[in-house]
């Protein structure tokens, strides 16, 4: 069985529920986050050329692997501004559906989003706490500068996360749960492939860890947005997960640049690291629970 809130969500995508809508429509959105990436770090590279001639666009490029600096970060978020874009356009243009359709009904979204946030940023604020409090990071930005970059910083990670959730859960989701009743397509399909699209090589031997990470929270967005019909709860707990993971303590040799301090282990380091993002995960699901019994009543 399926949540009756969910089976309501799905009534505009079941008006074009053709596969061959899905497979071209999602081909579509994924040329339009290519594309526009392409474009936005294109004209990057080029005002880095203007600033610093030609010998400064390959460090440039090369260090937008591992974003060591916030414009750099800013960069990297804009650029999931295709795939949100491309999401809506291909529901569009392929399905009739308009953008309410993707997000879920306001009242609902609100709610979940809201309450994934309530339930998270105290959790994970307080292990975060513990972890600056016992000398367990290194200072990265300072807080003034920190302080004043967030309000430029943090609608670019909406951006990025509201992409990802647009086009995962609110239409690759969607669209195959009007085909297919089976959990299994509609919720482990997507949940699959934003895991395989958050393959690191740069995490080594971590890297099964890192891909069971994006797996869990895949699945977890995926449960979130059946239980309440809309996008909310999924939005709220990928923003909250994303915000503390990149603006407040983020992995060395990782997305560091807007991060007010940075972990001294390396992301490849087996042992304490390692660890460490296995207990991440238990914690994203300790969040789950809490939440769907919150949700729930």
């Amino acid at each position: 069985m399926r949540a009756p809130e969910f089976e309501a969500s799905l009534h505009d995508a079941a008006l074009y529920p053709q596969l061959w809508r899905l497979l071209i429509g999602s081909g579509l959105a994924l040329l339009m986050w290519a594309s526009l990436a392409v474009l936005i770090v294109g004209v990057a590279v080029a005002v880095v050329a203007g600033q610093q001639g030609a010998f400064g666009i390959m460090p440039f490029v090369n260090g937008l692997a591992s974003p060591d600096t916030p414009g750099k970060v800013i960069l990297l978020l804009a650029t999931f501004a295709g795939l949100f874009l491309g999401a809506i356009v291909a529901a569009a243009a392929l399905h009739f559906r308009g953008p309410a359709s993707l997000f879920g009904p306001w009242a609902e979204w609100w709610r979940g989003f809201s309450l994934s946030l309530a339930v998270l940023v105290p959790i994970y604020g307080v292990l975060m706490g513990f972890s600056i409090g016992f000398g367990g990071v290194e200072a990265n930005l300072a807080l003034g500068r920190w302080l004043a970059l967030l309000p430029l910083a943090l609608p670019f990670l909406f951006v990025q996360i509201a992409a990802e959730e647009l086009f995962f859960r609110g239409y690759l989701q969607q669209q195959l749960a009007v085909r297919f009743r089976a959990r299994w397509v509609w919720m482990w399909i997507p949940a699959v492939i934003f895991a395989v699209l958050h393959t690191n090589p740069a995490a080594g031997p971590n890297l099964p860890l890192v891909l069971l990470a994006a797996l869990t929270f895949g699945l977890v967005a995926a449960d979130l947005t059946e239980r309440t019909g809309s996008l909310g709860a999924a939005m709220g707990v990928h923003l909250g997960n994303n915000f503390f993971g990149l603006f407040v303590v983020a992995t060395a040799e990782t997305i560091t640049g807007l991060a007010l301090y940075v972990s001294p282990v390396d992301i490849s380091q087996t042992g304490v690291q390692s660890l460490s993002m296995a207990g991440a995960t238990v914690l994203l699901l300790v969040v789950w629970a809490i939440l769907v019994k919150v949700l729930d009543r």
